[in-house]
């Protein structure tokens, strides 16, 4: 019996859209709308922006799909189109403002993700910022951030990529991978304790 598509990896779904299996590739798609979407609508800010990179991304994954090295992995090279895709969009409409993320986080525990870099500086049990004000904090300081510190927290820590994987998303150099990131932790850290003493003065 052969092997259902959905249970299928993401490289052979691909090497079967490459044979002209379109069902294939639409089921490449299915998988990752909405993972790939979470990440594009943190990136533009706007989920109609992010919907056109998708679909960009995606034709150029057809486009481009005999030129995939299967000894490699497909999502990393998905997040590298993406994510290369989403910096073309941001360059062409960026304006003075910039561009903000202050859609929602998501889902219950992604408020925290960055909050969790800086432990020792959360608020203490005692006196515990409610949920939504951390997430408006969080969200605040991440619309402030340069678009490459953005960037590389977002795939670091919503997508996960190794330094590795990033490097290759991102065609920079592994140390610059590190620099960049110790960079934009130290900044998001720098604005939350500002954020904090803002709200409370006493800290």
């Amino acid at each position: 019996m052969a092997t259902p598509l959905v249970d299928l990896a993401d490289e052979a779904l691909l090497s079967r859209s490459i044979d002209g299996e379109r069902a294939a590739f639409a089921a490449l798609v299915e998988r990752y709308r909405d993972e790939l979407l979470h990440f594009l609508i943190r990136f533009l800010g706007n989920r109609a922006a992010a919907e056109d990179v998708f679909q960009e991304a995606f034709l150029q994954i057809h486009i481009s799909a005999r030129s995939f090295d299967p000894t490699r992995r497909f999502k990393p090279w998905l997040f590298t189109i993406a994510a290369n895709k989403a910096r073309d969009h941001y360059r062409r409409n960026q304006r003075q403002s910039g561009p903000s993320l202050s859609a929602p986080v998501g889902a219950p525990g992604e408020s925290e993700t960055f909050v969790d870099l800086m432990e020792d500086d959360l608020p203490s049990p005692e006196a515990p910022l409610a949920e939504a004000e951390r997430s408006r904090i969080v969200r605040a300081i991440i619309d402030q951030l340069p678009p490459h510190h953005r960037e590389i927290l977002l795939l670091s820590y919503f997508q996960k990529l190794s330094y590795n994987q990033i490097a290759d998303s991102l065609e920079i150099p592994l140390g610059t991978v590190k620099s960049r990131l110790h960079a934009a932790v130290a900044n998001f850290a720098t604005a939350w304790k500002s954020q904090r003493q803002e709200t409370d003065p006493s800290i």
